[in-house]
């Protein structure tokens, strides 16, 4: 009976470190996971906005690739986002330059909204936490915005996770022009709106071409593993009771 215990071990041993090792590869896949967000992100701002009879906002890929050199500018301190923002000149200067937006047509930034977090939600859960207070409702709500720029980005190819949503007041046909008409594209990681940015790419940082492979690779393997292991249990318990019932017998 010693040595059937061997396969119940292995068994229960198999499911648990494949789930372990699953669990690596999820957290290493959702280190670099960002789903297409940005565009969710606009489109929840500005139904967000209908629903309070505030207008609807202008998508600027200027704007949202400012948004995302405003996330860089933190340096993944994650805890500076509370407390500090910033400078003004920063968007005429660094960030303009870094987009490839033309410092002339940057218009005032009229509102912004930075959140982050250690994990990765989904676009609504983190708009909920972009404008969880009334101050962040004010911001989205005010009368002053004509446009809207998104950006998210994690630091160093995981969390934590930043989101920037910047708002202005610039004409959408003429504010925030890029030269080429694209924004430079050394933003990655990170994805911003107004760009097709095809944020499940593995060339801007967002998510292995593999990865969602890799998870079903990984769960296959651990209902294999379970009912390995249930087929081992199952198999242990008939023999004892035949070895129960074999015993009785020789009483008999």
């Amino acid at each position: 009976m010693a040595m059937s215990a061997w396969p119940l071990l292995a068994a229960l041993l198999l499911p648990a470190l494949l789930l372990s090792a699953a669990s690596a590869a999820d957290s290493k896949s959702t280190a670099l996971l960002l789903l297409p967000f940005t565009l969710p992100l606009v489109a929840l701002v500005n139904s967000n906005r209908t629903a309070n009879k505030a207008t609807s906002l202008s998508d600027n890929q200027g704007l949202g690739c400012m948004a995302l050199q405003y996330i860089k500018a933190y340096e993944g301190q994650c805890s500076d986002v509370r407390d500090k923002k910033p400078m003004d000149s920063s968007f005429t200067g660094t960030f303009a330059t870094d987009c490839g937006v033309q410092p002339a047509t940057v218009a005032k930034i009229t509102g912004r909204l930075v959140a982050c977090q250690s994990k990765y939600p989904s676009p609504p859960e983190a708009f909920d936490i972009l404008v969880k207070d009334e101050k962040g409702l004010q911001v989205l709500h005010s009368k002053n915005h004509t446009e809207v720029g998104a950006a998210v980005s994690g630091t160093d190819g995981g969390g934590p996770y930043f989101w920037c949503v910047l708002f202005s007041d610039g004409k959408p046909a003429t504010s925030f022009k890029v030269d080429g008409e694209v924004p430079k594209t050394a933003m990655h990681p990170g994805c911003f709106s107004g760009n097709n940015d095809d944020c499940a790419g593995p060339s801007n940082g967002a998510i292995s071409a593999n990865a969602g492979t890799s998870r079903l690779v990984a769960a296959l393997l651990f209902v294999i593993a379970c009912a390995f292991a249930f087929y081992a249990i199952l198999s242990l318990v008939l023999e004892q009771m035949n070895y129960t019932f074999a015993g009785t017998a020789k009483e008999f």
